[in-house]
């Protein structure tokens, strides 16, 4: 192990730890409040008023983190590219929703486009500035990898596009998406190391500032991370991947995101069809445990649980 990659972590760390008590307040100022549904599960109402955009916190940590390391490890710059640019598309749609108070933030065609172009460019940097092929390793494989060609590509904006949107649904909970993906940046921290694959320094910066970032998001809440923070972690998670070669282990190591998304697609589907009946009492999925009576706290500590025993199936299929 290299140990030098420890500072990464304890660097992005306290700069979250130290911008939460500055950006905390002056979000608040700014009546960047988080608005509650008023049919969804009734606890949540006392929310209503938190701040929201927290996820500025721990995307400029792992960003002023990461530049720190840049020069030495170049391949940092497509995974902080996807971060950032994800981020930024969340930052737009909660400044539309919570400043400017356009309910919807960004018109849904927006940010798909925008989605398009960011992972376009990352797409466009990866085949043409740096040596990482489209070729996937085999999960349970050994040193076996996929190549489907020009199928790669169509692929790729379906992998990231989809995580993004599954980290988004994932962050509904007071600490889940931070707790979850604390996790699976983890795993991917732990095989970067070991594979010396040059971009440990942002993995192992997103573990720190995320740590950072949970003494202000745990239950009770002081500031949720927006889209700002779940688009940008999906970003992360799925640069990572691809940086890695290791996109089929998204579906392993990132399964809650996957079973979030999923979970949102049968509910409206099944009402759509059925004229108004639903599978799940509330979805994403997390509301329906906390329907059958599980408190916030409860679902995410299961789920980051079943994230770490994920991981570990990760490992086994290195």
């Amino acid at each position: 192990m290299d140990a030098k990659m420890v500072f990464p972590v304890l660097i992005a760390f306290a700069i979250s730890a130290l911008l939460g008590p500055i950006i905390i307040p002056y979000l608040r100022k700014l009546k960047m409040g988080q608005t509650e549904r008023i049919d969804g599960v009734q606890s949540h109402l006392k929310k209503a008023g938190t701040p929201t955009m927290g996820g500025l916190i721990f995307l400029l940590s792992t960003v002023v983190t990461s530049l720190l390391y840049v020069k030495d490890y170049p391949k940092i710059i497509p995974i902080l590219f996807l971060t950032l640019g994800f981020g930024i598309i969340g930052f737009l749609d909660d400044y539309l929703k919570v400043v400017l108070r356009r309910s919807d933030g960004l018109m849904p065609s927006q940010k798909f486009a925008l989605q398009l172009v960011v992972t376009a460019v990352f797409t466009f940097y990866v085949l043409n500035f740096t040596d990482v092929s489209l070729t996937m390793r085999i999960p349970f494989w050994r040193g076996h990898y996929w190549n489907i060609e020009w199928l790669a590509i169509p692929l790729l904006f379906l992998a990231v596009i989809g995580t993004v949107n599954g980290v988004n649904f994932t962050d509904g909970l007071d600490g889940l998406a931070s707790s979850v993906t604390i996790m699976v940046a983890t795993f991917f921290s732990v095989v970067a190391i070991g594979d010396k694959s040059g971009i440990e320094p942002i993995t192992c910066a997103v573990v720190g500032s995320l740590m950072g970032f949970l003494l202000f998001n745990v239950f009770p809440a002081r500031v949720f991370m927006g889209d700002t923070g779940s688009l940008a972690l999906g970003g992360f998670v799925a640069g990572t991947a691809y940086m890695l070669q290791m996109p089929l282990f998204i579906p392993i190591v990132g399964l809650i995101y996957l079973v979030e998304v999923l979970s949102v697609m049968l509910q409206v589907s099944y009402y759509k069809a059925t004229g108004g009946k639903r599978i799940f009492k509330m979805a994403p999925i997390h509301h329906h445990f906390e329907l059958c009576g599980w408190s916030e706290t409860r679902v995410v500590a299961v789920f980051s649980i079943v994230t770490a025993l994920l991981c570990l199936i990760g490992f086994l299929a290195l």
